[in-house]
């Protein structure tokens, strides 16, 4: 009876039901046993029952009984009762009952512990390990497999190492379940040696320890050593499982042995594997990484599809190869297939949408992300921020950041990128210095986005701090940090340090060899360029379409006529590459600006599709420089028939009969843009100082210190007379006399910024001026008798490309 009454006190300590406490015929029935006897045995059986039919009340309802009865269960029948409770996820009832257990083995702890890590509660789980070595109870396999498995749960491998001293001082090493379960331990922390040495001192090797060797190999990316070791588990009689075939299947991805894959998947068709979830999501990662997107297809089709994983895979893979269409019916067939998506298959239809700039349909998205109440998970808020951003809608965009419960770096970065793609780089840079006062971890896409803004504001002082940032935090080591580093280096007029970037890098991809031949073509340092070209050849890195761009333009800025021609016939015949409109644009302005004109026309003659604006107004700009005013003439007429609002042309025809004082046809083309409406952009320089950007325009009277650089201008003007400068009226399109011409020479923009920089920045420093139109000649003129009287490089960017003066000679060599 004392048995009974202390059973019935913690009963109703625990707070269980009363109605599972009213004794039933029927429990009484199915346990077999009489009211008299208490068999411990029929209730321990009538309990395991209960777990293996998920029958939680009946066995509450038997818990209940057995206390009635006085709770004298022997602790076999305990420690069924506790893996109920844990089995049933009831794991606070679980601790209670474990506690108030007057008696426990190592079966019952290893029980609790794997409630515990099953619960994600593994700070519990290492306690209850301590504690059950602390009272002295049996270290067995069992043991050492829960516990090594709640270590790897905790993603806390290297820990392993104590518990692996344990396990050899007891002679465990050996066994197959602890082996195994050493290897998924060192495999989480990268020990693949020691894994390794574990697996060898395996006595009897099962499938599982096998498998999970494979697995260990293929995780850590020794891809090579995990095939190796499939064929030897073959060789030995083994037959691989779904897991082993995953596995297998990621090496082969990892080596880009597709043919070897293809082998393996009619393994596993022979084996029926192909059914398995885990074995058709790695079917698929393979064949769409190998690009036979059919294939992976055909792998879907084969697949069972009732979960949500298979579906998402093929979305994701559809979307992120740009096959957005695909994406998107895969979509709509997934849900007719009343598969619920989750928020992965939402971030990737959107990605779709994104790509493919699908606003409308971003927008039914979103209204079905709102009704299952997805809208709050940050992925699909990114996801849902970027379509906005891609299709120009950034009040939108921003809204959902403002909304945003969870930002994190891709958050902030899907902004910052949206800002750049729309060409706002003072907004992408001021929310670049907010996502840094906010604390958030900048990544390589924020620096990288950052280091844009720069570049397309020409801001070198700002870039040259996040550059400082990027090596504080280690991220100019990622080449696509490296990468944007030269862009902007080179694009701020910086071309030495954009080259010190590049020599630096650890390894130069093909964006690293365009953005370098780019940066050299830009500055007018066309050899420098080919040399870049070159070495990039010896590299054995293949040259793409972007790359001959930078080269032919290279050649075209350097006047460098005959080597631009070889390339040119090497592009096509060499790498098999097409020339699209861009090489073609570089050919024209080549021969044009070489004196070719007759061989250009013929060009523009040869080629396959229609012309495009820019070939026609490449052509259009070498007839200025040589005066050839019937082709110009003909060259404007086509570019104005693709495009009769283009200022740039209209200002370009202007000029040209300017040059050759047919001032009647200057008058009917200023009228003719007077009725179409189009105005002349006005010529703008500007110039950064202390981190504020100060911008002129011609004659510009109304910045703050226009009094001094006045007198700048009037200090230079003198002592570049002295030197020799004689001014090249031509420069000036108007009818008026010589000495207005003179005048309005000297208030041309990039002069007014010149000596602004002049006064401004500390002497001996490059002064760096941005232009919004071509330099004029006498400018040019004029800035490279300066260089040599201040004694200071001066580079001014204008629309075409750099110009470095110093020491009264520019790089252009006077041909640009």
């Amino acid at each position: 009876m004392q048995c009974r009454n202390n059973f019935l006190i913690r009963f109703s300590r625990r707070g269980f039901s009363a109605q599972y406490a009213k004794p039933t015929q029927e429990f009484m029935g199915y346990a077999g046993v009489s009211h008299s006897e208490f068999d411990s045995h029929a209730y321990a059986n009538s309990l395991q029952d209960c777990i293996h039919k998920d029958e939680l009340g009946r066995g509450k309802g038997l818990h209940c009984e057995i206390m009635k009865r006085g709770g004298c269960l022997d602790l076999f029948g305990w420690n069924i009762l506790l893996n109920m409770y844990v089995k049933s996820d009831f794991l606070c009832d679980a601790c209670k009952l474990f506690d108030e257990m007057s008696e426990r083995n190592t079966v019952s702890f290893v029980t609790l512990i794997q409630g515990y890590s099953e619960s994600g509660r593994f700070v519990g789980a290492v306690e209850l390990f301590v504690r059950l070595h602390r009272e002295g109870h049996e270290l067995n396999p069992f043991v050492f497999t829960s516990f090594l498995k709640v270590l790897v749960s905790m993603d806390c491998g290297e820990l392993g190492w104590g518990i692996h001293a344990c396990i050899f001082k007891l002679g465990h090493e050996s066994n197959a379940y602890v082996g195994t379960a050493l290897i998924d331990a060192y495999s989480v922390c990268g020990r693949v040696d020691v894994a390794r040495e574990v697996f060898d001192g395996i006595l009897y090797k099962d499938m599982v320890s096998w498998t999970g060797m494979v697995t260990c190999l293929a995780e850590n990316d020794c891809f090579k050593e995990a095939l190796e070791l499939f064929s030897q588990m073959r060789m030995v009689g083994f037959k691989p499982n779904n897991f082993t075939f995953a596995s297998v299947f990621k090496a082969c991805l990892g080596l880009e042995a597709f043919g070897t894959g293809k082998s393996l998947h009619g393994c596993a068709l022979k084996s029926r594997y192909e059914l398995d979830l885990y074995v058709g999501v790695a079917l698929l990662d393979l064949y769409t990484k190998s690009r036979d997107i059919d294939d992976a297809r055909q792998a879907f089709e084969e697949i069972p599809k009732k979960d949500v994983i298979p579906w998402s895979f093929m979305i994701a893979r559809y979307a992120q190869n740009d096959q957005c269409n695909e994406a998107v019916d895969m979509f709509c067939r997934m849900r007719q297939a009343l598969v619920l998506p989750n928020q992965f298959t939402f971030a990737s239809v959107l990605q779709a949408c994104a790509t493919m700039e699908g606003l409308n349909l971003g927008k039914q998205v979103q209204c079905h992300v709102i009704k299952v109440g997805l809208d709050t998970d940050v992925f699909v808020s990114n996801a849902l921020m970027d379509v906005y951003a891609k299709c120009g809608k950034m009040e939108n965009c921003l809204e959902l950041f403002a909304e945003s419960l969870h930002k994190n770096d891709v958050t902030w970065n899907t902004v910052i990128v949206g800002y750049v793609q729309l060409g706002d780089g003072e907004k992408a840079l001021r929310l670049f210095l907010n996502m840094l006062e906010y604390l958030v971890q900048a990544t390589e896409v924020t620096y990288s986005s950052a280091l844009c803004a720069c570049a397309s504001l020409a801001i070198l002082e700002t870039g040259i701090q996040i550059h400082s940032l990027t090596v504080k935090t280690a991220f100019d080591k990622e080449i696509v940090v490296s990468n944007a580093l030269i862009d902007m280096y080179a694009k701020c007029g910086s071309i030495k340090d954009a080259r010190l970037v590049f020599d630096l890098m650890n390894k130069n991809d093909e964006v690293s060899w365009n953005a370098m031949i780019s940066g050299y073509s830009m500055h007018g340092l066309g050899r420098d360029a080919l040399r870049i070209f070159e070495k990039m050849q010896e590299m054995k890195v293949k040259p793409s379409k972007l790359t001959f761009v930078g080269v032919l333009s290279a050649c075209a800025n350097a006047g460098l006529l005959d080597q631009g021609q070889a390339y040119f016939t090497s592009m096509v015949e060499d790498y098999g590459i097409e020339p699209c409109i861009e090489h073609y644009t570089c050919m024209v302005w080549l021969l044009g600006r070489g004196g070719r004109l007759d061989k250009a026309v013929k060009l523009i003659d040869e080629i396959p599709f229609e012309p495009s604006v820019m070939v026609w107004r490449a052509l259009l700009g070498a007839c200025v420089i040589h005066k050839d005013i019937e082709l110009g003439r003909i060259s404007a007429q086509r570019v104005l028939e693709m495009e009769p609002q283009d200022e740039a042309t209209h200002v370009l025809l202007s000029n040209m009969y300017a040059t050759a004082k047919i001032w009647d046809n200057v008058a009917s083309v200023r009228k003719n843009m007077k009725r179409k409406g189009v105005k002349k952009e006005p010529g703008l320089s500007w110039i950064e100082s202390q981190g504020m950007v100060h911008y002129f325009t011609v004659g510009d009277a109304s910045h703050p210190e226009v009094r001094v650089i006045n007198g700048m201008l009037e200090w230079l003007h003198m002592k570049i007379r002295k030197t020799g400068y004689i001014p090249n009226y031509n420069a000036v399109l108007l009818d008026v006399e010589d000495e207005e011409k003179e005048r309005l020479l000297w208030v041309h923009s990039e002069r007014l910024a010149l000596a602004f920089g002049i006064i401004r920045t500390p002497s001996g420093s490059p002064i760096r001026i941005m232009k919004n139109l071509r330099i004029c000649v006498d400018c040019h003129a004029a800035i490279k008798c300066i260089s040599k009287v201040v004694r200071r490089e001066i580079v001014v960017r204008d629309i075409n490309r750099f110009h470095h003066f110093q020491e009264g000679l520019c790089s252009c060599g006077d041909y640009w």
